[in-house]
């Protein structure tokens, strides 16, 4: 227990001195401040290996997408993947709840790297732009947009079914889709309660090409990552 809460402690405290020692980037190119995402990455590896002894897997490089645009889509069990992801791909384009943009410092973080924010449950002009806005970013950037088409943190043998807002990025942005499998959730699970001593294995699995019907997408891309997380617990 001693462990845990020195682990959490001091990630939490790493990532506050990190977005201090960024708060220049503010007025500096975006680039900058994207290297301090990438920065808040390898710091959650680090304390999950020297704090926790966890070591980090990762399958599968070679199936990641080349010379092309493409978006990923990833299981979602803890708050270790939106950091680590960052280390391994181009400095992914997040969708997050627009309350986040709020928060002092972190969000003003958030809003400057580009994150697209939508208010849920609620129907604006802004919502109903949110395809569109998704399109406009991946097509001015080349950096990939993330997505976590489970909706939110999920416990490791949850298996909800994905949400078709998922089917409907890809039908719009008509790119391939690089699905990943996390287990991260046996490690640091969505109550904040870290177990340690385990392994996090990433893995990054073949591509869903382009232009399939959406509903054929869903089914595969639903049942890769699932037979995926499967094989790894």
């Amino acid at each position: 227990m001693i462990k845990k809460s020195i682990f959490l402690i001091l990630f939490f405290t790493g990532i506050v001195i990190i977005s201090l020692l960024f708060i220049p980037s503010f007025f500096l190119p975006q680039k900058v401040t994207l290297y301090g995402g990438k920065l808040m990455g390898y710091w959650t590896g680090f304390c999950l290996n020297f704090f926790l002894s966890t070591k980090i897997i990762i399958k599968g490089k070679e199936n990641i997408i080349q010379n092309q645009k493409f978006f990923i889509a990833s299981s979602h069990q803890s708050m270790f993947e939106t950091f680590y992801l960052q280390t391994i791909f181009n400095s992914p384009i997040f969708i997050l709840k627009k309350e986040l943009l709020l928060i002092p410092l972190f969000g003003w973080y958030l809003k400057k790297i580009g994150s697209i924010s939508i208010k849920r449950n609620k129907i604006s002009k802004r919502n109903l732009n949110f395809y569109e806005n998704i399109f406009q970013a991946v097509s001015n950037s080349n950096r990939p947009l993330i997505i976590f088409p489970q909706g939110t943190r999920v416990l490791p043998n949850e298996r909800p079914p994905f949400k078709k807002g998922a089917s409907r990025i890809y039908e719009k942005l008509k790119i391939s889709c690089q699905p990943i499998a996390v287990n991260s959730g046996y490690v640091w699970p969505k109550t904040g309660i870290t177990l340690g001593q385990k392994s996090i294995t990433i893995s990054i699995l073949e591509p869903i090409s382009a232009n399939l019907p959406k509903e054929d997408f869903l089914k595969i891309l639903e049942n890769n990552i699932y037979s995926e997380l499967n094989s790894l617990n």
